[in-house]
């Protein structure tokens, strides 16, 4: 198995733009506001012919109780308990501060091994702050430049002692396993072998909603643990977090993402980046929970969300969190269906899923009914079938003339799947009127039984092969 490296350090030292490095993508949001990074984000990193799992951290603090900060700490000690190495990074411009020795303290308190880099050094720039560093105790500091892609080769020499620890490790306990099962261990272990991964692609699943309505709370549940972090502040996460989980033996990847609030109100930069995050996650996700709170459902914001999910064409569900403080369950339930239909026409049969993640009753429904959604999702309806449904549907109610002439429609076959999207040939395809379109789609719905995720409905026109001949004559 890959190891861990977990980048800890102090807030705003660049542990993010590190971590963007090495993972090679922009998947953790840097700004030069402190304390950006609130909950622990893993990554697939590249250094060299070296690949490890990286795990970017909240910047240490000293903080104790239930503040959000002391909250943020547990999360970075989570991190570094899982951890096989610690990355302690400090700003060589900056010199070393108290809280730099602080942690360093801490940091010789666990057993996992800790690397000392000094950030910043592009250009030369802060070595008397990275000549500082001795004093820390833990060895040479390495020389780094997270933004410039400087000294990462000083930072792959450090770390390929671990790797090859990593690579005995796992030769040894294969032949433990062979051993324990009576098999011959054909080794040595050769470090250059290709690995061969899991096909098998995981489920994505991206948990979206307004501020403050329980998403990281039921994305906890559903693990198991306490990995993301929640509280009562509105706004507590900022990045989208994807994390690997195993439900019925079926790979999924969950994504936690931050609050969408109104455009009008989202002004500061932060927030406009985590909202950018958000959008990446329902553009990479198949299947978006949307999550409401059961005492102010449907929001104009929600509509939004869920409008803007369905142009991704992403398959839905509609989560109803704290359904414990509901007083009247079933009239309520029936308010939201009636709603439900009145306010998301485009998308009908949404499935509605009841459920209070603080106490966990009902959680039991939300992966059976997101895996009957994804199986709507990729769809495929047989041409021939398709075929005769259409032919049923225009005699049942023919297109409307245009210019005084019939519109034929001569047939129809589905082109993809992820979502569902169909295509109708025609010689006048581009006169057939939207409300025609939408006739079809519903009747698509209805006869084939493909609910709660976007259909895709396109006119084609069909080549008159007596036209090229007919502008030759002219």
């Amino acid at each position: 198995m890959p190891f861990k490296v977990a980048i800890v350090g102090r807030p705003n030292v660049g542990k993010s733009t590190l971590f963007n490095r090495l993972v090679g993508k922009k998947l953790a949001l840097v700004d030069d506001t402190p304390g950006v990074t609130r909950d622990r984000r893993e990554g697939e990193a590249h250094l060299g012919d070296l690949t490890f799992t990286i795990i970017d951290t909240a910047g240490l603090e000293e903080a104790i109780g239930d503040s959000l900060e002391a909250r943020m700490r547990r999360q970075t000690d989570a991190a570094i308990a899982d951890a096989d190495i610690c990355l302690l990074l400090m700003d060589a411009r900056a010199g070393v501060t108290p809280l730099d020795k602080r942690f360093a303290q801490i940091l010789r308190k666990f057993p996992t091994p800790v690397i000392l880099a000094a950030n910043k050094c592009e250009g030369g720039a802060g070595e008397a702050g990275r000549m500082e560093a001795y004093e820390l105790g833990l060895g040479a500091p390495i020389p780094l430049s997270a933004e410039h892609g400087e000294g990462l080769s000083a930072l792959y020499q450090s770390l390929q002692p671990y790797a090859d620890a990593a690579n005995e490790s796992d030769a040894r306990q294969a032949r433990e396993e062979a051993e324990a099962e009576g098999e011959e261990f054909d080794g040595p272990f050769d470090p250059d072998a290709p690995w061969e991964p899991d096909t098998t692609a995981p489920l994505r699943i991206a948990v979206v909603g307004r501020p403050n309505v329980g998403k990281s709370t039921l994305v906890n549940l559903l693990l198991g643990e306490d990995r993301m972090m929640t509280g009562p502040e509105a706004g507590i996460t900022r990045d989208a977090i994807g994390i690997e989980w195993m439900w019925n033996g079926r790979r999924v990847k969950l994504f936690d993402t931050a609050g969408m609030r109104r455009r009008a109100r989202v002004i500061h930069k932060l927030e406009k980046l985590s909202v950018a995050d958000t959008l990446r996650a329902i553009r990479f996700a198949e299947v978006v929970a949307i999550t409401l709170d059961a005492s102010i459902p449907f929001e104009r914001q929600d509509l939004h969300i869920a409008d803007l999910v369905e142009r991704e064409g992403r398959g839905m569900i509609i989560v109803v969190n704290k359904w414990d403080t509901v007083e009247n369950p079933q009239e309520k339930l029936r308010e939201l269906k009636e709603e439900l239909l009145r306010l998301l026409p485009q998308v009908r049969g949404l499935p509605i899923v009841t459920l209070s993640a603080l106490t966990g009753r009902g959680t039991d429904k939300l992966m059976p009914a997101i895996a009957k959604v994804h199986t709507l999702w990729n769809a495929r309806v047989p041409t021939a079938k398709l075929n005769r449904w259409l032919e049923d549907a225009v005699a049942r109610h023919p297109p409307p003339a245009s210019k005084g002439r019939a519109i034929n429609l001569k047939y129809m076959a589905q082109v993809k799947t992820r979502p569902p999207t169909f295509a109708v040939f025609s010689s006048r395809a581009e006169e057939v009127p939207t409300a025609y379109k939408r006739y079809l789609v519903n009747g698509l719905r209805e006869a084939f039984d493909i609910p709660a995720v976007p259909i895709r409905l396109f006119m084609r026109a069909r080549k008159n092969p007596f036209a090229e001949k007919k502008k030759r004559n002219n």
